[in-house]
């Protein structure tokens, strides 16, 4: 897993520093309120090879018994392209994203929308469907 310093920019490239972005939710000092900041931590531990992160706020339902992150992806930047509701008083939230990695000397991106549930006001990752 990479670090991140709590100075250093997000990965999410929100242009906050990470401590006070997606490290307060990766830390467990606070959740996200929306389900556009979830879709953003989730990236910035995709991004820092955090997998227990990934893990936890993914629905129960569908989250599968353990990841295995690869190494040797970078992921290098995150575009939130739309949002659908998942504000801090909705139940449900459409965030659709597109996300550039390299891996080794390839380049590529990874395209989704990803639908989100708030539960005991906390939101959860269900799933999400990939675009070509």
């Amino acid at each position: 897993m990479t670090r991140a310093t709590d100075s250093q920019n997000c990965p999410c490239l929100s242009g906050d520093p990470y401590a006070q972005c997606c490290g307060r939710f990766h830390s467990g000092q606070s959740a996200a309120p929306t389900a556009e900041s979830l879709m953003r931590s989730r990236y910035s531990a995709f991004a820092l090879g955090n997998a227990d992160y990934l893990r936890e706020p993914w629905h129960p339902n569908t989250r599968p018994a353990d990841l295995d992150l690869d190494s040797e992806v970078q992921w290098r930047r995150l575009d939130i392209l739309a949002t659908h509701h998942g504000g801090p008083l909705d139940t449900e939230g459409v965030v659709e994203f597109k996300a550039y990695f390299r891996d080794g000397g390839d380049r590529g991106s990874l395209h989704e929308t990803s639908r989100f549930v708030r539960e005991n006001r906390r939101w959860f990752y269900v799933d999400g469907q990939l675009h070509a």
